[in-house]
Parts: C-alpha cells; sequence; structure tokens
C-alpha cells in the first residue's frame, strides 16, 4: 500500500532562510526517483536544484513559479510504495525507486547514493482496483474559507484562512488586505501571492469613497527587496552600520601597465585580461600590508589576519549585482588568475553560482571604470576589511619625464575598515598599488 510523505524545502545552507520557485522540474503524476531535482529555487545566493529524497509519485506540488517559500515549508507529496510504479517498471518504463524510507538527503547538493542514471520523467494515471477512481492518495487537504455569514456579528470569530507561506501572510499584512475576504486560485482556494498583489492593486484603484486628504502621497510602485537585490540591501546595510569606513584615493599612469599586457598578449599564449594584473597587483600589495585582508571578531573584539587572499570581484548580472570569489589569488599567476575570472563571470551571468563561490572572500576588486565612470565610494563587503576601486582608463594630460604628455590615467581608490589599520597603512597599500599601475616592473621584485 502506498505511503504519501511530504518533502519540505530543505535547509540550503549559508544561513538563508527563504527561496523563490523558478522552474518545477516534475509535475504531478510524474514518478521520481530518489535524489532526483524536482524543482529549482532561486535563493539570495544562487539558482539551485532541489533534489526530492523519496522515490514515488508525485501526488501534489505547492507553490506556484514566482512564489517565494520559507524553509521548512511543503514543496511537493509523494506516494512510495505504490503498485503503480511497479506496474509501470514491469511495462519496460524506467520507473523511480519506492523505499519509504527515502536517501536522507536534506541539503542541495548532497545525496546518499550513487548518482542515478537520468530517467525519463513518466506520467502514470493512478486507478483504484475497479479502474475507474484515482488511487493516489490525496495530498493534505487545504483549509478552505467559511461561508460568508448574512448579518456576522461585529465579534463573530474569522475561520482559518488556506495560506501556507508566512511570506504571503506578511505581504497581505503590510499592504492592509484582508485574506478572509480572499477567494485564492490556488489547488483547494489556496491563496497565492498573486493573490494578495491583484487585491492590493485593485485597492489601490478602486475609486475612493470619499475624498482623500489634500497630502496624500501617491502609492508608487513597491519592488520586493528579495533574492539577490533582498541579500545585497541587507549586507550592505549591515556594513555601514558595523564598519566605521574611510576612502583614500589617487591618480595613476597606466600607459606602462596597457603596453605591457599588450606586449604578454602578442607571443601567442593564452589572453591575459586587465582584471587579472590588477588582482596580480593586490595580492602582492596584501602580502605587504596584511592588515588589509583580515576582519573584525566583534565578539572577542580582536583584529583576525587572513593567511590566504580570496579575492572577491565586482560582477553585474540580470539578478543584480553578485560578488564570486577567486580562491587561493596569491597563488595562482596572471593566466590562472585569466580563466578563472571568465569561469565566474559566466557562471554569474547564467544563474549558476554556488553558495560556495559567492563567499570566503578576504579582499574585493571593484572594477567600477566599466560603468564609464572615474571614481566611487564604495561600500565594503562585510564582513571584510577593505575594496579596492578601480575607474575607468582614459587619454588625459599628464606631466611625464618632465614633460607635457596624454597619457591613460586611471584612478584608484581604497576603501577600507579604520578600525584595522590607520591612515599610514592605507596610504602605503594604496601607493604601491599605484606605483605597480606605473611601472609594473615593481611587482617583479615582490613575486
Amino acid at each position: 500500500m502506498a505511503q504519501v510523505l511530504e518533502f519540505k524545502l530543505p535547509d540550503l545552507g549559508e544561513g538563508l532562510t527563504e527561496a523563490e520557485i523558478v522552474r518545477w522540474l516534475v509535475a504531478v503524476g510524474d514518478v521520481v526517483a530518489i535524489d532526483q531535482p524536482v524543482v529549482e529555487v532561486e535563493t539570495a545566493k544562487a539558482m539551485v536544484e532541489v533534489p526530492c529524497p523519496y522515490g514515488g509519485v508525485v501526488t501534489a506540488r505547492y507553490g506556484e513559479e514566482g512564489t517565494e517559500l520559507p524553509v521548512g515549508a511543503p514543496l511537493i507529496t509523494v506516494a512510495v510504495g505504490s503498485p503503480d510504479v511497479d506496474a509501470v517498471a514491469s511495462a519496460g518504463e524506467p520507473a523511480a525507486e519506492a523505499e519509504a524510507e527515502g536517501s536522507g538527503n536534506v541539503l542541495v547538493g548532497y545525496g546518499t547514493q550513487a548518482p542515478a542514471r537520468r530517467r525519463r520523467r513518466v506520467r502514470t494515471q493512478l486507478t483504484a482496483a475497479n479502474g475507474t477512481a484515482p488511487a493516489a492518495p490525496a495530498p493534505a487537504p487545504v483549509p478552505t474559507l467559511p461561508p460568508e455569514p448574512t448579518a456576522p456579528e461585529p465579534s463573530a470569530p474569522q475561520g482559518p484562512v488556506p495560506v501556507i507561506s508566512p511570506l504571503v501572510r506578511k505581504l497581505a499584512r503590510d499592504n492592509g488586505v484582508d485574506l478572509h475576504a480572499l477567494r485564492g486560485t490556488g489547488p483547494d482556494g489556496l491563496i497565492l501571492r498573486a493573490d494578495v498583489e491583484a487585491a492590493s492593486r485593485a485597492e489601490v484603484t478602486a475609486p475612493p469613497t470619499t475624498a482623500p486628504p489634500a497630502t496624500a502621497a501617491p502609492e508608487g510602485i513597491r519592488i520586493p527587496l528579495k533574492g539577490v537585490r533582498g541579500a545585497v540591501a541587507e549586507k550592505l546595510s549591515r556594513s555601514r552600520r558595523e564598519i566605521p569606513d574611510a576612502t583614500c584615493w589617487v591618480d595613476a599612469d597606466a600607459t606602462e601597465l596597457l603596453r605591457a599586457r599588450a606586449a604578454m598578449n602578442a607571443v601567442g599564449a593564452p589572453k591575459i585580461s586587465l582584471v587579472a594584473l590588477l588582482a596580480r597587483i593586490c595580492a602582492a600589495a596584501l602580502a605587504r600590508f596584511p592588515e588589509l585582508n583580515s576582519y573584525v571578531d566583534t565578539e572577542a573584539r580582536e583584529v583576525v589576519q587572513l593567511p590566504g587572499v580570496h579575492l572577491g570581484f565586482a560582477a553585474q548580472t540580470e539578478r543584480g549585482l553578485v560578488v564570486p570569489v577567486v580562491r587561493d589569488a596569491h597563488t595562482r599567476d596572471a593566466e590562472s588568475l585569466t580563466a578563472e575570472f571568465a569561469r565566474l563571470t559566466e557562471a554569474a551571468r547564467a544563474g549558476r553560482l554556488t553558495p560556495g563561490e559567492l563567499t570566503g572572500g578576504t579582499f574585493t576588486l571593484n572594477n567600477y571604470g566599466v560603468f564609464g565612470v572615474d571614481g566611487s565610494t564604495p561600500i565594503i563587503n562585510h564582513p571584510e576589511a577593505a575594496m579596492l576601486g578601480v575607474g575607468r582608463i582614459v587619454p588625459k594630460p599628464w606631466v611625464h619625464e618632465g614633460e607635457l604628455a596624454v597619457r591613460q590615467v586611471v584612478q584608484l581608490s581604497l576603501t577600507f575598515d579604520h578600525r584595522v589599520c590607520d591612515g599610514g597603512t592605507a596610504g602605503g597599500f594604496l601607493r604601491y598599488v599605484a606605483d605597480c599601475v606605473e611601472q609594473p616592473a615593481v611587482l617583479l621584485r615582490t613575486v
């Protein structure tokens, strides 16, 4: 006899508490294998596929695409040990395993068995013994709205509302929407986020029964702070609250650096990117000024200097600004750095970065020159202690060897945590970086 098991959104790690459903990979009636991905979700870190630890027939899905669910909310229910699954297998179709105990897989990307070969999705029509009524166990019923009384008393109790997600309740509360007055469009009358948003828009556009106050402000467009944008907002707010930052900057003549790169790329070897050369300079500068490759342990009241450089770099994507991390940047040459920057940038734009590739940085390189600007005072990527900013490289008048000349000039800026060092250390770091940009041969003395 089949047993219906409920699979809930697992803890995705990295302190994440919710995820948005991007795409369902299975439908109700599909046969799934143990540890088969069933849904693609977007967290504040990346898009990941969530595997189900049970094998059997999908009997229900919870949440439409675009719905945000908290960790622990139901995702799907699966009927395991069903004779109909065995019948499909005996007919020659690749069926899922139906062990009721499941795989024990509770974290994305971790399973308890060898990866199963990809199975073709099989849609089965589960029937009862008489062949007429469906035999698949139904998911747990969702409470429905009570009938609206004709003449309710002011103190009459409200019945339960069919809402699974606490995020939907919060959205309704923030927008003044009465859930008891809504009829959900989801399964069994489930109230979805779209229902609350539609009700909110209807209230905004409905003609007022009385004249609005003369000082009423326009409603405007509300954009939820969620996903990558929500994570960025939270992290930057924390950084601004906790880190007493300061910024210093200097102009540098990058003509010789560009010439050095052109010479390196003229020998037929793999091309070297400019950001890779800047990363090499950062690693060399941090070796001289390790105070800036650190973080502050506020509970212990200690500055923790880190032995290796895990270099984050800002990458603009359609999903927002993300900061992938190049591991052990201090051990890589220019060619290896170029390849790793390219790989991470492509993964960022495709939304394939893992949480591990977005965390653990010790210092950030921010090339905002790609936006056509010269300077910036960025917010430090908490809990790091510093960030090097690089503006656009443009021809400008410059005194070179005692004469006025047109040179390729770049503005460099360093934003640093004033708790880890004073201005002398920060200025020394920035000056060394500028010297390497102006005379790349300086870098050879530290390699």
